[in-house]
């Protein structure tokens, strides 16, 4: 019998520009495609709900897209290294193919499981869910960057990255295919109740979809800088969550987009962020729970053990705090898994600086709720805004969303997701109680702008005694 290699998809889950793919096929073999749902080792790090509903229709369409190829995939649960080593004891593998991942928890996985394979059996991890690996970028010391811009301008240089591969138009099966178990069993998809409503109407997982996202953007990215901040009009890629599962390439987005013209070099830099994010995240690796400055150690955050500040904690969550841009933003996540770019640091700055949260509450509700889910960029983000990040934005720079709101146009997107204001006209909708006009139905402020500029003001000075 000829040995077999086996592929293991992670959050890779495509069939084009997949290195991991391509190595297995070059090998000759026999390839034996694995997908493993791994709780353990990510521990309180685990995939959080909206996340769970994206996989499952990803691996759904995964699966169908390697039947089309005569292929097919394998689901088996566990912690990663012992279920690899027990694959490769059963096939008699001569190889494991897999795309290198650089959250810690996947960092040590895949230390443990060249540790736990079978005599023979190589254990081979391939870059490419990136423009360039992380680490690869240095300083003219052979150090790592810190900060974004010179970071930004040291990888610009290698750009475009590699061609896209594209997807093998025939798949090698093993003779005998291992027991694999039943995707519905995993009950990633919500039931009691289905929450996910919104996301079945917004999103369509899986690499054939990412393709098509990417093809409608890419005639307008030329005007992507100039539409991004709009929350009103469909400005975005819609990519981040493609993206994140590895539906597609970063390098696929670059070729695909690059000679737009216009503004497009904006949206290639946010190409580059998500390099620069897994670049933190190798340097700092507890960047998700931990301060990158110290001094936010002494922050007098307010307890969410109080049920005052619980009650404004979970205003915020279900939008319900009396600023339409920041309602607008948090019912849009509820609903759709996704928010938009600058409604995301809208309403991280509120939760951060006008109700005085730390931000790592705010960083673990995204984790639950975003299908865009990403330790690198959701932590580097929430860092950024808080002013506690090696590269961010300063504390005392505090967001006005009333402000905010009027300056980028969003009255559609509040009547869109706040009913309740829709019959408001402009300027009334942005701030309805400052002019008589909230509804009975719409809360009250949680704190005025002021009021809370000045308590956030007074409690970071604490840090600087």
């Amino acid at each position: 019998m000829t040995q077999p290699v086996i592929l293991w998809f992670r959050r890779d889950l495509r069939l084009a520009d997949q290195p991991a793919l391509t190595a297995a096929v070059a090998s000759g073999a026999p390839v034996i495609p694995v997908y493993i749902l791994d709780d353990e080792s990510p521990k309180h790090r685990k995939m959080g709900g909206a996340s769970r509903w994206w996989l499952h229709h990803s691996l759904a369409s995964l699966n169908a897209d390697l039947q089309a190829i005569g292929s097919r995939l394998l689901l088996l649960r566990g912690k990663s290294d012992a279920v690899l080593g027990r694959l490769a004891e059963q096939t008699g593998a001569k190889a494991i193919h897999c795309i290198r991942h650089y959250e810690p928890w996947w960092r040590n996985a895949e230390k443990a499981v060249a540790k736990a394979l079978p005599e023979g059996c190589q254990f081979n991890c391939h870059d490419g869910n990136y423009l360039l690996a992380p680490g690869s970028v240095t300083t003219g010391s052979g150090g790592q960057y810190k900060i974004y811009t010179p970071f930004m301008r040291a990888l610009w240089q290698h750009m475009p990255p590699h061609d896209p591969v594209p997807a093998p138009q025939k798949l090698n099966a093993p003779e005998c295919w291992p027991k694999s178990e039943s995707l519905s069993d995993w009950n990633l998809l919500p039931t009691r109740p289905d929450w996910a409503g919104g996301m079945k109407d917004m999103w369509t997982p899986g690499e054939a979809a990412a393709k098509a996202r990417l093809d409608a953007f890419a005639d307008k990215a030329k005007y992507y800088d100039e539409k991004r901040n709009l929350p009103s009009i469909a400005g975005s890629s819609f990519l981040s969550p493609h993206l994140h599962f590895g539906e597609i390439s970063a390098a696929m987005c670059w070729h695909r987009t690059m000679s737009a013209g216009g503004s497009v070099d904006v949206f290639l830099k946010e190409l580059v962020w998500r390099d620069y994010a897994q670049n933190v995240i190798c340097q700092f690796p507890e960047y998700g729970g931990k301060n990158a400055r110290d001094a936010f150690d002494m922050m007098p955050w307010r307890d969410l053990d109080d049920p005052s500040v619980k009650a404004d904690f979970t205003a915020w969550t279900k939008g319900q705090t009396g600023y339409p841009i920041v309602d607008a933003g948090m019912r849009q996540l509820w609903i759709t898994g996704w928010m938009h770019n600058r409604v995301r640091m809208i309403a991280a700055s509120f939760l951060i600086k006008h109700l005085l949260i730390d931000w790592r509450a705010g960083e673990q509700w995204f984790w639950d709720t975003l299908v865009d889910a990403d330790y690198g960029s959701n932590a580097v983000n929430w860092q950024w805004t808080a002013g506690s990040g090696v590269d961010s934005n300063m504390f005392v720079r505090i967001m006005a969303p009333l402000s905010q709101s009027e300056k980028f146009d969003a009255a559609g997107y509040i009547r869109q997701w706040v009913p309740e204001l829709s019959d408001l006209r402009e300027p009334y909708i942005h701030d309805p109680e400052e002019h008589g006009a909230r509804p009975k139905t719409y809360p009250r402020k949680l704190i005025g702008h002021k009021q809370a500029r000045e308590r956030a003001l007074a409690a970071y000075a604490t840090t600087k005694d």
